[in-house]
């Protein structure tokens, strides 16, 4: 008789870290216990330093907050955003395991319509651990997954898939819009359960959400910058999705694969959609530029890494964004800051050279 689930070694156990961008006590966290207590955690304090951010017991972590950032990076902590979660994408820096896991604190469990507890650091998992196929769409969605396959017309030459870099997770409960459809939709909830995880086309970008996404570090972690975001800055709330812009255009150009559906979490509370119009309000505008120029970025052959693809992406940023507004001079030029961060932390410097091992 096979051993029940919660003996079994849990997967990726010494290879991933969990990144939590937090305000508060992490509370949260009992309820996830099962599912993270095996794992490493970076903590991202964000806003008053001084502040004590209380731990649940029996949790492995360490907690970085602003005066941290600033010892460890110096100058170049000018890149890190304050008083936003976008801070969180200095866990991903500091981190030294190959896979990344973050998460919002107003995260809960979710449920499968069975009533079972979704665990979904584990499908998170499975996602980057199999291939993706963003050549040619599977109407059967990913082929890789328990009781799927390739469908009939699906290209021999095609079915081996290319490595899987991020796998990008959905909310029951509250929906992530933005604050104009807040507004006009205040009691509206997701409670559609939808079994199913597909790779994003190439060519296609998608709107990133930050609060459940996991990724290969080694991969495309130099991509997953979140911006420049909040206290000083005049947007918000366009963190994650200038995250996904950039990586997804870095993954088509590297052959590397972006999965989303599976796994989900219950998304708790909504945010004040006065206070979201007012840190999206430029982004609303600016995004109907902002995406046509991701949609026609063709990246030179001799950007072969991450790294390159990124300068390279925040030299156009600089030429082509910078007339909207000079905003996105000061973000070009964080861009860079990162990178040159991330390097000095990361001496090897992560590429697109690892294949994905077996789930």
């Amino acid at each position: 008789m096979a051993a029940p689930p919660s003996t079994a070694t849990p997967l990726l156990k010494d290879e991933l870290d969990i990144v939590i961008p937090t305000i508060r006590n992490l509370d949260f966290l009992e309820m996830w216990r099962p599912f993270f207590q095996p794992y490493h955690l970076i903590i991202v304090q964000d806003g008053d330093p001084s502040k004590t951010i209380k731990v649940p017991d029996g949790f492995d972590y360490e907690l970085y907050n602003r005066n941290d950032i600033n010892k460890i990076l110096g100058p170049k902590a000018s890149c890190i955003s304050f008083k936003d979660s976008a801070c969180r994408c200095f866990g991903y820096m500091v981190s030294k395991k190959k896979y990344i896991f973050t998460i919002d604190d107003d995260c809960f469990v979710a449920k499968d319509p069975s009533g079972k507890q979704i665990n979904a650091l584990e499908q998170h998992i499975k996602n980057l651990l199999s291939p993706s196929t963003p050549f040619f769409f599977n109407t059967l969605y990913d082929p890789f997954r328990e009781g799927a396959d390739f469908v009939r017309g699906y290209p021999f030459s095609l079915r081996e898939g290319i490595p899987t870099a991020v796998s990008h997770g959905l909310w029951l409960n509250i929906p992530d819009y933005d604050a104009p459809t807040q507004l006009v939709k205040p009691l509206e909830r997701n409670t559609r359960f939808v079994d199913a995880v597909m790779t994003i086309p190439k060519g296609t970008l998608f709107p990133m959400c930050g609060m459940n996404l996991a990724f290969d570090r080694d991969l495309i972690g130099p991509a997953m910058y979140f911006g420049l975001m909040g206290d000083g800055q005049p947007i918000g709330r366009y963190d994650d999705m200038w995250a996904g812009w950039c990586v997804k255009v870095t993954c088509d150009h590297l052959g590397l694969g972006v999965k989303t559906g599976l796994p989900y979490i219950w998304h708790s509370k909504a945010s004040n959609p006065f206070v979201n119009l007012k840190k999206e309000y430029n982004g609303i505008f600016w995004q109907e530029e902002i995406i046509p120029f991701f949609q026609s970025v063709s990246l030179p052959k001799d950007c072969t890494t991450v790294q390159k693809c990124y300068i390279e992406l925040a030299k156009l940023v600089k030429e082509k964004l910078g007339k909207i507004d000079p905003y996105f001079v000061k973000l070009a030029d964080a861009m860079v800051t990162w990178i040159e961060a991330w390097d000095d932390l990361n001496p090897a410097g992560g590429s697109a050279k690892r294949a994905n091992g077996t789930a």
